[in-house]
């Protein structure tokens, strides 16, 4: 009996502990469903929250962005995200759609002066992993408005807020953030040119200034184009005043410009190197590159000059074995001469010797360049300026004077035609028929020796005259076609005279702003073309400025007309 006592008790005791450990798991099982329920409650209380602080942080952000269009904007609110395109022109003005101006006109924005926007990239998705160092180069920069004729959806950008706004392997047809903005007026701008010899153009800064007449603003940090005939400078805006972005319409900019970086290691041919009368200079020149060097004229020596008594030697000795080269001078502002562009050239093999004197109408004082062109392979060379007086030209002008050959006894050499006398013509003419031979060519009739005039030929498509080796270099000078940058192909004496007189790039002294510009195309205007103004000469003349004897603002290329017409002055 106590047996069966102790088994009913094990199996009471059993049956409390399974119980009590039923009643534990389903304790837990509570309270651990109560943690979970907890925890999502909280979950969503922290996305409650982060979603009512988003909210909150965007509307403060979306008035902050308000405020700052209101302010930037001087009360008129414009933003549009529009597809950039390119076009080609100058200055810093963009092209709108026409719904831009309605919108605009509507606020009353053009009563308040010129339209200045401010340009972002947006960036997307496929160019999201753009770094920070490329973000300098398409950071933010401002234009102008030149009309309102783009597509609808595109705004048109020419080269230089392309430039500025993006990078080379930006996508075709990016986004563009545009933002009515005001402006102040810059007082003071540092720039700053990438390469040397941007300080040697004659009176840069009002090359620079004529640069500036295409743009309406500028932006720290953009890099300004400006070109010179077929040279671009690039400066870079490093400060502005009194504002990181300005207007350059109708105000007057203090302009500094710093010394460019030469730490980059770039190298430009385009740089003028000092050389003195009298004092050499050795260098080597590359085929197919310039080297220049620049001389001057002063009053004191050209006064020499003008006398009669000096001329200047300009002398390239070259060494011959396997390059050779070819010399250019140029007066100034043509700073940089070049294979068709110069005054004085020498195409000679080996050294070259030009001699200018006061007789040729283009000397006098200035500054004057010389350009070693590298022909054919790597060439050493020393080149030289010195003042020569003309003692032996002096001298044979005396004897020439003294002893008339009219006066003396002469008679003609059959063979050579030269004027010889009666007492030695025999012994001349049975030398020099032996040993000289007179080139049979209509026109030519040069003396060679004979062992000269196996190697005397004629160019078939000139006539000119020279030894056989000299051909191969004649054949490349003057009758190779070459390119001109203004898309015209033609040979040397056609394109000396096409870039001197018709290209529109060439070079010339504008009549209204005195700048040296481009001369550009045909003007647009008839009138203008029949008083001989060239593109740049129409555009320019167009501004007005006051007559000086009444006030009246009157256009510079109707200045004159105006003086004749109505103060009868002649």
């Amino acid at each position: 009996m106590d047996f069966e006592l102790r088994r009913a008790r094990e199996k009471l005791e059993k049956e409390q502990r399974e119980r009590k450990e039923t009643a534990r798991l389903k304790q837990q099982r509570e309270k651990k469903a109560k943690e979970e329920v907890q925890k999502q409650r909280q979950a969503i209380e922290a996305v409650q929250r982060s979603r009512r602080i988003d909210a909150a942080e965007a509307q403060l952000k979306a008035d902050q962005q308000m405020q700052e269009n209101l302010l930037a904007g001087r009360g008129i609110v414009f933003y549009r995200l529009l597809e950039a395109v390119p076009y080609q022109g100058g200055g810093d003005k963009i092209k709108m759609p026409p719904s831009c101006f309605t919108e605009l006109s509507d606020q009353g924005a053009f009563d308040k002066g010129p339209i200045y926007f401010q340009l972002s990239l947006v960036h997307t998705e496929n160019s999201s992993s753009i770094q920070d160092t490329d973000k300098e180069k398409q950071g933010i920069t401002h234009s102008g408005v030149l009309e309102f004729t783009a597509d609808e959806g595109s705004v048109g950008l020419p080269p230089h807020v392309w430039n500025n706004l993006f990078s080379q392997d930006t996508p075709k047809s990016p986004l563009v953030e545009v933002r009515y903005v005001w402006l102040p007026k810059g007082t003071y701008a540092k720039l700053q040119p990438e390469r040397v010899g941007f300080s040697d153009l004659p009176n840069h800064k009002a090359i620079l200034e004529t640069c500036l007449r295409q743009h309406a603003t500028l932006s720290k940090g953009d890099i300004l184009t400006v070109n010179y005939g077929e040279l671009a400078y690039k400066l870079r805006v490093l400060e502005l005043k009194p504002s990181t972005s300005v207007s350059v319409l109708e105000t007057d900019i203090e302009v500094d410009i710093v010394d460019p970086d030469t730490t980059s290691g770039k190298t430009d041919e385009h740089v003028l190197m000092p050389v003195g009368f009298g004092m050499p200079q050795i260098g080597t020149v590359k085929e197919g590159k310039f080297v220049y060097y620049k001389f001057s004229i002063d009053n004191v020596t050209w006064e020499k000059l003008s006398s009669g008594n000096s001329c200047i030697e300009v002398k390239l000795e070259s060494e011959t074995d396997g390059g050779d080269t070819d010399l250019f001078i140029s007066r100034h502002p043509l700073i940089f001469p070049t294979r068709h562009q110069h005054e004085w050239s020498s195409h000679d093999i080996g050294s070259k010797t030009l001699i200018l004197s006061s007789k040729d109408k283009n000397l006098g004082a200035g500054t004057y360049s010389i350009g070693i062109y590298g022909f054919k392979g790597i060439t050493k060379y020393k080149i030289s300026v010195v003042v020569q007086d003309n003692i032996n030209l002096n001298v044979g002008q005396q004897a020439s004077s003294s002893v008339s050959s009219m006066e003396m006894d002469t008679q003609q050499c059959r063979n050579c035609k030269h004027y010889i006398p009666t007492r030695t013509i025999a012994l001349h003419e049975a030398y020099c028929s032996r040993h000289n031979v007179v080139c049979q060519r209509a026109g030519c009739g040069i003396v060679l020796r004979i062992e000269e005039s196996k190697n005397h030929i004629h160019c078939d498509r000139c006539g000119q005259a020279f030894q056989q080796a000299e051909l191969e270099k004649h054949m490349k000078v003057f009758h190779e076609p070459v390119h001109c940058p203004c898309g015209i192909i033609l040979e040397k004496e056609q394109m000396v005279e096409h870039q001197a007189s018709v290209c529109p790039l060439r070079l010339i002294t504008c009549r209204f702003c005195g700048d040296m510009v481009q001369a550009g195309s045909s003007a647009m205007d008839v009138r203008d073309r029949l008083r001989g103004l060239c593109e740049h000469e129409s555009v320019c003349g167009s501004r007005t400025a006051p007559c000086d004897s009444c006030g009246r603002a009157v256009m510079l290329k109707d200045m004159d007309i105006h003086h004749i017409a109505v103060h009868q002055k002649g």
